[in-house]
């Protein structure tokens, strides 16, 4: 981390919410070394030491978390074609900004888009390959939807992947048809690997130099912590290109969630590895069991609405959760779950059910996502020790995919988290970004603000028995996402934590929830140093 560490600072006259609840407010902070050495009121001051820095009466959090996002599909999506409002709103749209895209397009090189959701296009319904060969017959294009679990691909694509009517379905994906057969282009969950891994790939520094420009821009977010949870071995792997990222400026502490793919064939990691004060480390090891809801791949009961045969896709196996299981507690690390829908959820929790977990500071089992869990569920969850790190965003983001899917009162029943928290699991926040259909998918205030109003960004109802409040919200983003992402001294503004926090240019415990999107981060520290002005 390039942060040059001075020997004292007093930051005096802040309205500091510390989410310590000892002591959860403050308004005086003395840092040494990087690390807070007191907190407490000006008037128990007996003196300032070192440089005094005056917060000027505005609100201070703790650095923010992200427990659950893709900083490398996030850094490389800004080179994409962004298939989300303003810019397409139809598939006419994503066809003319195709066209554009292949103007100025290197001879044979793919082009790719992220982001497209069929509910917020005017044709309500998804691309095919029909579309894209329209905008680019002889050229490969692969454009994800929001969720990232499907992918619509050109012909030119298929034929490079050797895809042809007559290809089997992989285990765990869906090669979309229509009713005589053909290929239509569209591919569900393991079906895009085979597409991915022919897609050229860039360069471990290309890739570096990527993060490290991100984030600048997630401090600017108040994002101090991050996570990768589609973490490789190979082509490139993970570790050595975040670590050689802080080289090239990247400064967020960093957790990495490795697939079990990459790893059942060579479990055990290297202490160094996990170590957890490194700035770059290994957390877990991850497995999905089904899709999205927005993509209607998620593994749900009762079906998608008007669907009565169509329960989502299971994409992993009791056998394969206890073998990653396995050799998650060989490594002292995590075993991290993506599941959205009622059995996904399911399958996890029966599975672990009355076990033991191996860790000792923090939960051993994580439920990425946690859409749609059952009372029994959450209630069991409870008992086993069992986190949920959750993302407000999308019901949000994607209010169209879920009303058409579930139906409105299926909606408002989704990420119940007062029931969660009720229950006694520990539960976090974060984004998924980019995966969500939302032009900046990364902020922190639109999930917060998601979660304290309960309406989507077109004020649809998502549920309003399901609202918490904005302390609880931040805290979501800050002491409990570090106890489940298990970064030490981070996540509370209390003595001997690092002094990362975030000073804010609005209130957001005093102004009206419904203007908590508008809040924006004013300064960012990182041990006490400014590393972000606006």
């Amino acid at each position: 981390m390039t942060i040059h560490k001075q020997s004292v600072r007093t930051f005096i006259n802040g309205k500091i919410f510390t989410a310590n609840l000892e002591l959860p407010y403050a308004s005086t902070m003395i840092v040494r070394d990087g690390s807070i050495a007191w907190i407490g009121e000006a008037s128990d001051l007996e003196n300032i030491e070192g440089d005094c820095v005056d917060l000027k009466g505005q609100r201070v959090l703790p650095g923010l978390i992200d427990a659950h996002m893709h900083p490398l599909w996030l850094a490389n999506a800004s080179t994409q074609i962004a298939c989300t409002p303003p810019l397409v709103n139809s598939i006419a749209d994503l066809i003319e900004q195709i066209r554009n895209s292949c103007q100025s397009n290197e001879t044979g090189k793919w082009i790719e888009g992220w982001g497209y959701d069929e509910g917020k296009l005017s044709e309500g319904i998804a691309p095919t390959r029909w579309d894209l060969d329209e905008a680019a017959a002889d050229i490969p294009i692969i454009i994800s939807r929001t969720c990232t679990h499907i992918a619509v691909v050109n012909s030119k694509a298929l034929e490079l992947a050797g895809i042809t009517r007559d290809t089997p379905d992989p285990p765990g994906g869906k090669i979309d048809r229509d009713q005589n057969g053909e290929l239509t282009g569209i591919l569900r969950e393991n079906a895009k690997d085979l597409v991915h891994r022919i897609m050229p790939a860039k360069s471990l520094e290309e890739n570096a130099a990527s993060l490290a420009e991100l984030g600048d821009f997630l401090l600017s977010h108040g994002i101090t912590a991050i996570t990768d949870l589609s973490s490789r071995t190979e082509p490139i792997d993970y570790l050595e290109m975040y670590q050689t990222a802080v080289e090239k400026g990247l400064n967020q502490r960093t957790v990495l969630y490795y697939l079990w793919d990459d790893l059942k064939d060579k479990p055990l990691l290297l202490r160094d590895k996990i170590k957890r004060e490194n700035q770059i480390h290994i957390g877990g090891i991850k497995l999905f069991s089904d899709g999205s809801v927005s993509g209607k791949t998620a593994w749900v009961n009762p079906p998608f609405l008007g669907e009565e045969e169509n329960y989502g896709i299971q994409t992993t196996t009791k056998e394969e959760l206890l073998a990653a299981a396995k050799a998650a507690e060989q490594n002292d690390i995590q075993l991290v779950v993506h599941a959205m829908g009622e059995q996904a959820i399911e399958l996890i929790i029966d599975t672990f059910y009355g076990k033991k977990g191996w860790l000792t500071d923090g939960p051993s089992i994580r439920i990425e996502h946690a859409a749609m869990p059952t009372p029994q569920a959450i209630l069991r969850a409870a008992e086993t020790g069992i986190a949920f790190v959750t993302q407000p965003i999308f019901v949000f983001a994607e209010i169209e995919s879920y009303y058409k899917n579930l139906g409105f009162e299926r909606t408002k029943e989704t990420y119940p988290i007062p029931s969660m928290l009720e229950a006694g699991i520990k539960v976090a926040f974060s984004s998924d970004a980019p995966a969500t259909a939302w032009a900046d998918p990364v902020n922190p205030f639109v999930g917060i603000k998601s979660a304290v109003t309960r309406l989507a960004y077109d004020g649809a109802d998502t549920g309003q028995k399901q609202r918490i409040d904005v302390i609880t919200a931040i805290m979501l983003y800050t002491k409990s996402a570090q106890e489940i992402t298990r970064i030490p001294h981070v996540g509370q503004l209390a003595v001997g934590n690092h002094a990362d926090f975030i000073v804010l240019n609005q209130d957001i415990l005093e102004i009206s929830i419904d203007m908590i999107d508008t809040v924006l981060v004013q300064e960012t520290y990182l041990a006490g140093n400014l590393v972000f002005q606006r």
